[in-house]
């Protein structure tokens, strides 16, 4: 089976990759398992803080042709894959900076003469990793788990397969060991036996819901760590007190960053009734103004297309089966009349609890607005799905929106601003969202043996 490269913009088919046999995968696998002790026992922390360092430098040095990849393979704009390039330079260089002293041995008073936490490397960890922001989110699990001492297996997704050879040389640029960072060249049904390989200890999958649940079973069959981050439908309140010029600022950007095509977009827009018309007016004016569908290299585009046909098509369905059942669609709700995947930016009203646009989680530019009649309603909507990733509440009243934060069930809630991630913060999920953390000092601790150490 092959995977294809397929300009999102374009539909041309950019590059086909063959995706590797059994023995082939096996025989990799097997390689960095035997190189696990040279990277974890032979490689002082110090030596792989500075090879992360490296990878932070080679990020930058060719940022301008690894943006571009980018573009090409997933369609976001040029400017969007610059900051993705950038971020994950910073999320190396953080743990290069930080990793020593979050892995430090932690001592602990018991009535030992010496007792402490010592925090030692698993082995091989396998990252599932998804197309829609193809290097950061590699990066933000590889410097951690790289940094701790494990090597990395990368399975990335099958539309991103240069973005996912160009990371494996990334590393070895810098100067990694081989068998340190891995690309599978393999398909989906082929990540079941490299889970349940002697030599892979932990997984980490960020994807859907499905996807997860799938990998949680194996990995619990085999009794391997995983961490999960999966799905979100992030609410983003609005009280009747907000700022909202800012709101509407942090709507444009939280709902239709990446072309919507992020876990912690915000996607449910639940408004004060008050200010609900407003709002939708306002959003409105403000998403037919500013978006130009274009060549995503080109700087003047602002709308980029979505990252494959049947991702738009799937939106698509969930937006008219919503509108069957009674929604109203404000602005939007077409895929525009050109070559790409480009879907027109959507405003949805009237939504219920019973379609789908309410219950399953929109990857793409379509926004849902709600009505709430008091805070603690809206809060009552935001938690009401399954889904449990992030969420924002804009607030001039701080005492309440952060009683509200506390309250809503999520792994991240930002008032007065977009969510996102960030390597100083834990990120993750509850409920469908998933379970474990990335980033900041609970990020590389994930993939690490947790360990008590007690002398007398």
């Amino acid at each position: 089976m092959a995977m294809q490269s397929i300009n999102p913009a374009t539909g041309e088919l950019l590059a086909t990759f063959d995706t590797w046999d059994n023995e082939t995968l096996q025989e990799v696998v097997t390689q960095a398992g035997y190189h696990f002790p040279d990277w974890s026992k032979l490689t002082p922390i110090e030596d792989r803080c500075a090879l992360m360092r490296r990878v932070a430098n080679v990020l930058r040095d060719d940022s301008d042709l690894l943006a571009e990849l980018i573009t090409l393979e997933m369609g976001k704009t040029y400017a969007e894959a610059e900051a993705e390039i950038e971020k994950s330079a910073w999320v190396c260089e953080f743990y290069a900076d930080h990793g020593p002293a979050f892995l430090a041995d932690e001592t602990i008073e018991t009535d030992a003469s010496k007792s402490y936490v010592a925090y030692l490397p698993l082995g091989a960890v396998l990252a599932v990793m998804p197309w829609n922001y193809p290097f950061w989110q590699v990066f933000r699990f590889a410097a951690p788990a790289l940094i701790a001492g494990n090597v990395a297996l990368l399975k990335h997704a099958s539309n991103v397969p240069q973005c996912a050879l160009a990371i494996e040389e990334v590393f070895r640029k810098a100067g990694f060991p081989d068998y340190t960072f891995t690309t599978l060249m393999i398909s989906s049904s082929q990540v079941e036996q490299v889970i349940r390989h002697p030599a892979v200890r932990a997984v980490s999958l960020t994807g859907s819901e499905p996807a997860g649940r799938k990998v949680a079973s194996i990995a619990g069959s085999e009794l391997k760590k995983a961490v999960l981050e999966l799905g979100g439908s992030d609410a983003f309140i609005v009280l009747d007190n907000a700022n909202m010029n800012a709101a509407i600022e942090g709507a444009m950007k939280g709902r239709f960053i990446n072309m919507g095509q992020s876990c912690i977009a915000a996607k449910r827009f639940i408004v004060d009734q008050f200010l609900a018309e407003d709002f939708i007016e306002r959003f409105k004016q403000a998403i037919e103004s500013h978006f130009v569908a274009g060549d995503p290299m080109d700087e003047k585009t602002t709308l980029a297309p979505m990252a494959r046909q049947d991702l738009l098509d799937e939106l698509h369905d969930q937006v008219m089966r919503s509108v069957e059942m009674g929604a109203k669609i404000v602005t939007g709700g077409y895929q525009l009349d050109r070559p790409g995947s480009f879907y027109a930016p959507t405003i949805l009203t009237n939504v219920t609890s019973n379609m789908p646009a309410y219950s399953e989680e929109l990857f793409g530019p379509v926004a849902v607005v709600l009505k709430a009649s008091e805070p603690a309603h809206a809060l009552g909507i935001a938690n009401s799905v399954d889904f449990g990733l992030g969420g924002s509440i804009w607030s001039d009243d701080l005492a309440t929106a952060e009683t509200m934060a506390r309250g809503m069930e999520s792994g991240a809630t930002y008032i007065n601003s977009t969510t996102f991630s960030d390597p100083r913060m834990p990120f993750g999920g509850v409920k469908n969202s998933g379970y474990g953390r990335e980033l900041s000092v609970h990020g590389i601790r994930e993939f690490t043996n947790i360990k008590s150490i007690w002398i007398k």
